[in-house]
């Protein structure tokens, strides 16, 4: 799998190859290239100022599973799966929610939303639309919440979110589409953006 950190392709089975054979320094480079994304997705689900310490604390776990990682695997989501259930029990221990006010606030954050050149006009929309999906994302169960946010917020396709949340790719199918069915009830101009399929 490749993946890229800084402009730069991360050969990721040779980087993991070289932390197994004892040189722990490269996997930094792993941090490096999935430290945004697993941010978003901490976010994303709920992690809100804690963010930053879920992916820390994903990033030890994942480098101390890293033996019993399968090299037909991709990197990516079994690393989401572990900051998921970071984010999870980071929340239950906490023994609150973040309102959804802050965790919209944050997720906005930690994602510009459109450039800064961008019609004033344009921004308040795409702030708008982003608050009443949040809004409408919160009355979903987690399960549906969980596909919708791999799916779309995340944006990743349907093998990687299969493998990141442990389900078949038929049950992601059959739980987006009754998410969307679910989302497109509670927001009649909700059109998630299409993400492609034909990635490794």
């Amino acid at each position: 799998m490749r993946t890229r950190e800084g402009g730069r392709i991360v050969e990721e089975t040779a980087v993991i190859a070289r932390v197994r054979a004892g040189e722990p320094e490269a996997y930094a480079e792993l941090v490096r290239a999935h430290t945004r994304i697993a941010l978003r997705a901490a976010t994303a689900l709920g992690a809100g100022a804690d963010a930053e310490d879920v992916v820390q604390q994903a990033f030890v776990k994942a480098y101390c599973a890293l033996g019993r990682f399968r090299d037909d695997m991709a990197f990516r989501p079994w690393l989401l799966s572990i900051v998921a259930n970071e984010t999870r029990n980071t929340v239950r221990a906490a023994a609150r929610r973040y309102s959804l006010a802050g965790r919209e606030a944050a997720f906005a954050e930690a994602e510009p939303v459109v450039p800064e050149s961008v019609d004033p006009a344009v921004v308040t929309l795409e702030t708008e639309r982003r608050a009443a999906l949040t809004a409408a994302l919160e009355k979903l169960s987690e399960e549906h919440r969980l596909v919708v946010t791999y799916r779309y917020l995340l944006e990743m396709n349907e093998q990687e979110t299969a493998q990141a949340l442990g389900w078949p790719r038929g049950t992601v199918k059959s739980r987006l589409n009754r998410a969307l069915r679910k989302l497109e009830r509670l927001l009649p101009d909700f059109r998630p953006r299409k993400v492609g399929d034909n990635r490794a």
